[in-house]
């Protein structure tokens, strides 16, 4: 099963980029024998409309145009189902051994995502608001860490 990070924002160099390049890496090299790769990104400029409202429609819309039909939409929000590392490692596994080819983590902007992006699960990686860098980076880490849950390797000792 392909997994795809859409985010609006880019990454710039410095200690976000390197963290999320470390557990990005670590996630698909771990994915691959558990069928949970390849594993992209997408990133996709902040919108300069006007409202909070335009600018939440024009990121998802550009979001949406960059992921594959085939892939479902799992939407990041800290109004989202809080899961632990097991769930989370649970509900890849469910899709992947249900046939799904690939899912999109979908991690928007400063004004958060529009309900236009349809998800077919929200989650929450917690309460806190997260800058879209620190996101993405905590997203990488639990993609690495349900890939050893799943694998039954010792990383997760929670």
């Amino acid at each position: 099963m392909r997994l795809l990070i859409a985010a609006v924002g880019k990454l710039k160099q410095g200690p976000e980029r390197d963290l999320f390049a470390h557990y990005f890496g670590r996630a698909e090299t771990a994915g691959r024998k558990l069928h949970l790769s390849p594993l992209s990104v997408v990133e996709i400029a902040e919108s300069k409309a006007a409202t909070a409202g335009l600018r939440m429609k024009a990121e998802a819309d550009a979001l949406l145009a960059k992921i594959p039909s085939s892939h479902r939409l799992i939407c990041l929000d800290r109004g989202g189902e809080a899961l632990t590392s097991e769930a989370f490692a649970g509900l890849l596994a469910k899709m992947r051994d249900g046939g799904q080819l690939g899912l999109a983590f979908l991690i928007g902007g400063a004004d958060g995502l529009s309900p236009e992006a349809q998800a077919a699960k929200t989650v929450s990686l917690g309460p806190l608001t997260l800058p879209h860098g620190l996101a993405r980076v905590v997203l990488a880490e639990q993609l690495y860490r349900a890939a050893t849950i799943l694998a039954g390797h010792p990383y997760h000792r929670g």
